[in-house]
């Protein structure tokens, strides 16, 4: 039924300049347009709307992922640009906070001013 519909993509924050300046500035994605419950994003032709709430639920899973083509270059530019990379106690990661699970893939993660959990996946 939704085969050829295309996909929209959310997340929550409580302080909308912060999270336009970390989803744009900090992530590079265009704002499309500011509303009165969400900015919405570009993000390479998916939307993204970060909705506007009074509290965001943290959540311990990833809400949001980018599959990158280098992931080595993309976490040295997240790190460059202050964020901070997650290294969990129970994954075997680098020095930067990439894992790499069996088969090759590769996933570091990062969380955006509201604490939401975001990845970026480099496939085997």
């Amino acid at each position: 039924m939704l085969r050829s519909s295309p996909l929209v993509a959310f997340a929550a924050t409580t302080n909308a300049a912060n999270a336009t300046a970390f989803y744009r500035d900090t992530l590079g994605l265009r704002v499309v347009t500011d509303e009165p419950f969400a900015i919405v994003f570009d993000a390479s032709g998916t939307t993204l709307r970060i909705q506007k709430v009074e509290g965001v639920s943290k959540t311990p899973y990833t809400v949001l992922g980018w599959q990158v083509d280098d992931i080595a270059n993309t976490a040295d530019g997240l790190i460059k640009a202050g964020v901070d990379l997650v290294k969990y106690p129970h994954l075997q990661q680098d020095e930067r906070g990439i894992a790499t699970f069996p088969g090759g893939t590769q996933v570091a993660w990062f969380h955006d001013p509201d604490g939401n959990l975001l990845s970026v996946t480099q496939p085997a």
